[in-house]
């Protein structure tokens, strides 16, 4: 079988551990040999802002790390193996200040669909269709919830822009193949991330969602938690639905004297 044989087969074939389904009817990614940004360190990254320069100081102590997966990364490549998300979304969840985060929302690996993952946890690219069922079913949340209309695209860069980090506990994946770069490295990455959070002393309210998320629970000390079961469509209505993840984040945030997020998605430009 060749490697554009077995990549399909693969997005047709492989599913996530939450539900998600690789949709087959997606080309297959093409070979991408953008350079990654953290290959060298972060002063490339954060000199092009794809990281924010409060974001590289709290990761200093994992950037060899960086460097490290970089090169890791860049031998998957080489055997030809898609990487995703491109490499200029990798550290996407890093591209806004630490000093304005108030929420964390912990995802687990990047969408395994080419054009899919987008480097901010259960967002997509804004054109992607269908929704990722995990996404949908967020959006329906977010309407019983609040009443906000549901959205029709995938994009929540919105909601990174007003503090909202869409963390991935991973931030690579092989294209059709979920949690393929799960024990790499990236781990010890997020972790840093995780702590850089909680040391702030800001508010921060955290929403973990599934098992895997809700192991971080130690790491995030006093910081107030909303912990349910994942969006994802095999576990959604096993306390999901109707957790009001929204109305009570905002409420949290509220009791530290912080402002609550609105979590209205505007519609796409034309």
């Amino acid at each position: 079988m060749s490697f554009d044989q077995r990549h399909r087969y693969l997005l047709t074939m492989t599913a996530m551990d939450t539900g998600e389904d690789a949709l087959f009817e997606l080309p297959a990614a093409l070979p991408d040999t953008t350079g990654f940004p953290f290959a060298d360190g972060l002063e490339l990254a954060v000199s092009s802002g794809m990281v924010t320069a409060d974001w590289a100081e709290a990761l200093s102590g994992v950037e060899s790390v960086l460097v490290s997966l970089a090169r890791v990364l860049e031998g998957r490549r080489a055997c030809g193996e898609p990487v995703l998300p491109a490499p200029e979304n990798i550290l996407r969840a890093f591209s806004r200040p630490l000093s304005a985060a108030r929420v964390l929302v912990m995802g687990q690996d990047p969408y395994p669909t080419p054009g899919h993952s987008v480097g901010l946890s259960f967002a997509t690219g804004p054109r992607v269709n269908p929704l990722p069922r995990s996404l949908k079913n967020i959006y329906t949340e977010l309407h019983d919830d609040l009443g906000i209309p549901v959205p029709l695209h995938g994009d929540l860069s919105a909601w990174a822009g007003q503090g909202v980090v869409l963390l991935n506990r991973v931030l690579t994946v092989g294209s059709g193949a979920a949690g393929s770069h799960r024990g790499l490295g990236w781990e010890e990455v997020t972790d840093a991330a995780i702590a850089a959070l909680v040391d702030r002393k800001a508010p921060l309210v955290a929403i973990l969602w599934g098992k895997d998320a809700q192991s971080l629970a130690p790491a995030l000390g006093s910081t107030p938690i909303i912990a349910t079961a994942h969006p994802s469509p095999l576990s959604a209505r096993r306390g999901f639905f109707g957790s009001k993840p929204f109305s009570r984040t905002n409420e949290l945030l509220t009791a530290q004297g912080a402002a609550p997020i609105d979590w209205t998605l505007p519609p796409l430009s034309r």
